[in-house]
């Protein structure tokens, strides 16, 4: 019996050692730095193209941390999750106290889903419920006060669209 109290005791010890090597994702306490930004472009479904200029979030720790802690996101701005491959993108609001938009775009740049308006601080998971090169984060209304909608095309270098 002492054996096994020594051993939780010691189980204990090492983690609160090893607590200030937590991954981002769980003790991230304040944004990243701003993250190098490139164009991007919208086209809708009626030929009106939407300029934006997005961080990109290349890395999976600059992917963990995203927009996390940010007050606010720029009207023209955002941020660009390139996954490398399509994959199912799920997300979350977890530390992000500013709503957000998500547009989920595949591989060839036509958006495939988004969802609008998310809730900050959710830990609810945001599906792309289909495979997708890249998750898109605007602030939140932009895609309704732009009329952005599934079927759209997004014009970037890493769909191999932009001009």
């Amino acid at each position: 019996m002492q054996w096994m109290n020594f051993r939780l005791f010691a189980l204990f010890a090492m983690l609160v050692l090893l607590a200030p090597l937590v991954p981002l994702a769980w003790g991230q306490d304040g944004p990243q730095p701003e993250l190098a930004r490139e164009k991007l472009e919208i086209v809708t479904r009626d030929g009106v193209h939407h300029a934006f200029n997005v961080e990109m979030a290349l890395t999976s720790d600059q992917q963990t941390v995203g927009l996390m802690f940010r007050p606010s996101v720029p009207a023209d701005g955002g941020m660009l999750f390139d996954w490398h491959v399509e994959r199912r993108s799920e997300m979350w609001m977890r530390n992000t106290i500013a709503p957000l938009d998500m547009v989920f775009i595949g591989a060839d740049g036509t958006v495939r889903a988004i969802a609008e308006n998310t809730v900050p601080q959710s830990l609810a998971v945001i599906d792309s419920r289909l495979p997708v090169r890249a998750t898109l984060e605007l602030a939140d209304g932009t895609t309704a006060r732009l009329n952005i909608r599934v079927g759209d095309k997004v014009l970037q270098r890493i769909f191999g669209n932009a001009s």
